[in-house]
């Protein structure tokens, strides 16, 4: 895999992960009874996001490790499998 190659999986991953762990945890203003003037009642009253990202990245890291290691042992090849 190359350089290119690599970071592009790595980003894709980084993002898909990112989403998936944003709607965690979330507790809404309403839900805790303290909703501030001018905002929505359902918006997170403390989203913790550099916690999830740190998750984010950890979890990315790890899976990437994985296909590239299985790509690098050639475990895993698209193109074999595609032709």
């Amino acid at each position: 895999m190359s350089l290119t190659g690599s970071f592009v999986v790595f980003v894709i991953l980084w993002w898909l992960i990112l989403f998936m762990i944003l709607p965690r945890d979330i507790k809404s203003q309403k839900d805790k009874d303290f909703v501030v003037l001018g905002t929505d009642p359902g918006a997170p009253s403390n989203p913790n996001i550099v916690k999830k990202l740190i998750i984010t990245t950890v979890i990315t890291s790890i899976l990437f490790a994985i296909i590239y290691f299985l790509n690098y042992f050639d475990i895993l090849n698209i193109r074999r499998i595609l032709s």
